[in-house]
């Protein structure tokens, strides 16, 4: 072993060599107990970092990337992805979730074949190269037979990508066909070895009916050893009904993941932080869809674990940074509202950016019950790593506080390399060897079958939904000309 001299900045060719990576005086972002590390290198040797600190002797030949000016952090985990939505990237940017849930569940859902889902599913994994997501637990509620999630799967043996499938089909009901003869061929013939690229969740919601059918999906998960992705605490649609039957019924517990939570009761809350449940919120879903105000101010106070998602680009896009900077601003101006309510002044936050940079990265790993392979930058744990830097940045420099810049500073376009597995998949801002063109094709052959099924008015009119216009206040005050002020009405001052 020896500390070589600086080397040459590689190329792509030097990424399929399988050399053990160091990346160099880097300010290491580690979530674990050692903090935050100045001027300090990462050795990655095969799929496993090796170790963390200053002035690291490294094996002769391995590649060297120098990350000084940058930041190095654990890969970004998104743990509610509807990635198959996102061949129709932006469609509903105007819609409220009303509008979403009638598109995909009462018209339109059936006419989306597997290779639908596969082009979506193609652009989303490419997508989360670019955007440092490393992990994606990919919420597959369109998987209308297994024919569809082998669709699906194909996506992900071709993008490199650590997934969790979480299947899904909103057009039939869980307690049937999670029992179904072909599922269970489907989890056999796919998920009959251990493997940490690759996992399987079942993903369905609870809309509290009283007979409670989702007992069957639940008794399934068990019986199969899954854990549950489930939308909780959308506004009138999963309630605290959903919450009191799941914990009735004996379901709830550390394997179960409560998407949104937005609008549960206290009862609710504590149910799921006493069960060991956690929460993924996805603020900018929460913001703008209308499923209630983010949950990260309320689930914060019951001590319930939290992790970061995107939802869908039917929407928004796979851009992690936008959803930490969202998460942030949304849980620090409840707390400002709630504080002027009462005639007070916050003068502290109480979420740092080092929270969401936690929830970005190990809430993510235990949301997925992953934290011991990955979510932090700790020797021996999987080498899922995302370097920011970009020398031409002015956004990028000075960098004084690590955790906030990665928060409220940096961007998608700062990711210079990204590292999955132990293998470089993006570095100077490039992705290695994943061109656009092949699935941007398969995309756009994807939008014109489905604007063809639902023809060009619908397609336009779906896309831009009626608004129906406010009551028009009438205004008291009035503009006087000549003496340039405002008066209020029948002041003849």
């Amino acid at each position: 072993m020896s500390t070589p001299e600086p080397a040459p900045a590689p190329h792509a060719d030097d990424f399929a060599t399988g050399r053990p990576i160091a990346f160099r005086n880097a300010t290491v972002i580690t979530v674990d107990s050692a903090g935050v590390l100045d001027h300090a290198d990462v050795l990655v040797v095969g799929d496993r970092i090796e170790a963390v600190g200053p002035g690291l002797e490294v094996p002769e030949g391995a590649l060297e990337i120098d990350a000084s000016g940058g930041i190095l952090t654990p890969g970004f985990i998104d743990t509610h992805r509807h990635m198959w939505q996102t061949a129709l990237r932006g469609y509903g940017g105007d819609w409220a979730l009303s509008q979403y849930f009638v598109f995909y569940y009462l018209q339109w859902g059936q006419v989306f074949r597997p290779e639908d889902i596969y082009a979506g599913n193609l652009l989303s994994a490419l997508e989360s190269v670019d955007t440092g997501v490393t992990t994606t637990l990919d919420w597959s509620h369109g998987l209308r037979t297994p024919e569809y999630g082998e669709a699906a799967l194909q996506a992900f043996r071709e993008i490199p990508g650590r997934f969790v499938l979480g299947y899904g089909n909103y057009l039939g009901a869980p307690w049937e066909w999670a029992n179904a003869p072909e599922f269970r061929r489907f989890v056999t013939d796919n998920f009959n070895a251990p493997n940490d690229m690759l996992g399987l969740q079942l993903a369905f919601d609870v809309p509290g009916a009283p007979e409670f059918p989702e007992r069957g999906a639940f008794e399934a998960a068990r019986e199969l050893g899954l854990r549950v992705t489930t939308h909780a605490g959308v506004w009138g649609a999963t309630t605290d009904t959903a919450i009191t039957q799941m914990y009735d019924a004996g379901f709830m517990d550390d394997t179960i993941c409560y998407v949104h939570s937005s609008s549960l009761n206290e009862q609710s809350y504590q149910k799921i932080a006493a069960t060991g449940g956690t929460v993924s919120v996805a603020t900018e879903s929460e913001q703008s869809a209308g499923q209630g105000y983010p949950s990260s101010w309320a689930i914060r106070k019951y001590g319930i674990p939290a992790s970061i998602s995107m939802d869908t680009s039917v929407w928004w896009s796979a851009d992690f940074f936008s959803a930490m900077r969202a998460t942030l601003s949304a849980d620090r101006s409840r707390d400002h509202l709630e504080a002027h309510a009462r005639n007070e002044t916050i003068v502290a936050n109480r979420l740092r950016a080092e929270d969401v940079v936690h929830m970005a990265t190990m809430g993510g790993a235990k949301s997925l019950g992953m934290e011991d392979l990955i979510g932090s930058i700790t020797p021996g744990k999987k080498a899922d790593l995302v370097l920011i830097k970009n020398d031409e940045s002015p956004a990028m420099t000075p960098i004084l506080n690590p955790y906030a810049h990665v928060v409220f500073q940096a961007g998608t376009a700062d990711v210079h390399t990204v590292v999955v597995d132990g293998k470089v998949v993006k570095y100077d801002g490039k992705r290695v060897g994943l061109p656009l063109a092949p699935i941007a094709a398969k995309v756009a052959d994807s939008v014109e079958y489905v604007r063809g099924q639902l023809g060009e008015d619908r397609w336009f009119a779906d896309m831009h939904p009626e608004i129906t216009p406010d009551e028009e206040i009438e205004n008291p005050y009035k503009y006087t000309e000549g003496d340039a002020h405002v008066t209020a009405s029948g002041d003849d001052r």
